[in-house]
């Protein structure tokens, strides 16, 4: 999905320095790059909603003309009285 970069030599020797092995920082930076792949950026993520937010608005313009209909004619058969 999204591709964030880091530098995975740079990281390993980060974490080497802060008294990991070798294995041990190689393993931690194979996990990170491997869960980079199932991030969603906000960008993806509003592409996504798009057409959703658009549907929404449909309806709530759906449901103001129905409960206009509806409410309109009860409310001045009430005043009315």
């Amino acid at each position: 999905m999204a591709t964030v970069t880091f530098d995975t030599l740079e990281l390993t020797e980060a974490l080497k320095k802060s008294g990991l092995s070798e294995p041990q920082s190689e393993a931690i930076v194979r996990a990170i790059a491997k869960a980079q792949d199932r991030l969603v950026t906000e960008d993806i993520l509003e592409n996504r909603l798009a057409p959703l937010k658009a549907d929404l608005l449909v309806l709530k313009w759906m449901m103001a003309v129905v409960i206009a209909v509806n409410v309109i004619p009860a409310l001045t058969k009430l005043l009315v009285l």
